[in-house]
């Protein structure tokens, strides 16, 4: 028997971090929603018992390091399961690039291996599970939009913000989660208003959401990347409504209402970025 199961980018309307904790992450206030750029997941049955992953990319390893990998062991591991699993991974979502795609990954296999071995748990119990394997995790097995908390692990449904396009640049450079939080100096960083961004998204209000767009992390990555800079600038430039980078970078998003303009960044972009994406936001739950 073979699941299918999509597993969509998310991006960062508003990322704050609150706090260092003693286990090393910080405690983070932001609000978080899908778009409709999703790598596929095909989850076949295996009677050996083994996992076994397949990554048709480069840069995805097919072992334990491997978030999917991962997720398939943790579910197997806590219900005792005998049965095995391939997971075949078609990657669309760019690696290392601040769009959850290996949490997504993670997300889609909970999904998939609950309905593959009849588990039948809930999305919070598999939210919960999920938390195990990385801070992004249980929001992407919920999907939607919500404010997150904790080390993103505490979720809160939100309303889907109104719909516009997104166009995603990621320039050629990956960027470690870990080091630029690492780097980050919560003193002198300029901090974004999370609760200006939840009240513009209830009030369906694009243009609050375009004016509360806010991302603690750019106070490291911009002056360590200054090509994301550059983007964002140029974004800007082209008349996007609202710009934004998204997670830890690199990626940098654009919202607009207008399929002319999102067509004319995408246009711009391709000069001096491989891969950039015009997509729509999601915002709805799984």
């Amino acid at each position: 028997m073979t699941i299918i199961v999509k597993a969509p980018a998310k991006i960062n309307l508003v990322l704050d971090a609150t706090a260092k904790r003693p286990d090393g992450y910080h405690d983070v206030h932001m609000v978080m929603t899908t778009v409709d750029l999703a790598d596929r997941l095909e989850l076949t049955e295996l009677a050996s018992g083994e996992i076994r992953m397949n990554a048709q990319h480069a840069y995805v390893p097919n072992d334990e390091r491997n978030l999917a990998y991962k997720a398939a062991a943790v579910l197997k591991e806590r219900f005792d399961i005998k049965s095995g699993v391939e997971i075949y991974l078609e990657k669309h979502i760019p690696v290392a690039a601040g769009l959850a795609g290996g949490s997504s990954d993670a997300a889609a296999t909970l999904r998939g291996l609950n309905e593959l071995w009849k588990l039948d748990l809930t999305l919070e119990q598999l939210a919960e599970i999920g938390a195990e394997v990385g801070s992004d995790v249980p929001f992407c097995v919920m999907g939607g939009t919500a404010i997150a908390t904790g080390r993103g692990e505490k979720l809160e449904k939100l309303v889907s913000p109104p719909p516009c396009w997104v166009v995603l640049a990621k320039p050629t450079i990956g960027v470690s989660t870990a080091d630029v939080y690492g780097a980050l100096d919560l003193k002198t960083a300029e901090r974004p208003d999370v609760e200006a961004m939840i009240e513009a998204v209830k009030n369906q209000d694009f243009t609050a959401i375009c004016d509360a767009l806010g991302n603690v992390l750019e106070s490291v990555t911009l002056p360590m990347h200054p090509e994301v800079e550059q983007i964002k600038a140029f974004m800007t430039s082209c008349g996007a409504e609202g710009v934004l980078m998204s997670g830890s970078g690199p990626t940098v998003f654009a919202l607009t209402e207008h399929e002319n303009r999102a067509q004319r960044l995408y246009n711009g972009l391709r000069g001096f970025c491989n891969e950039v994406y015009v997509v729509r936001l999601l915002g709805e739950n799984h």
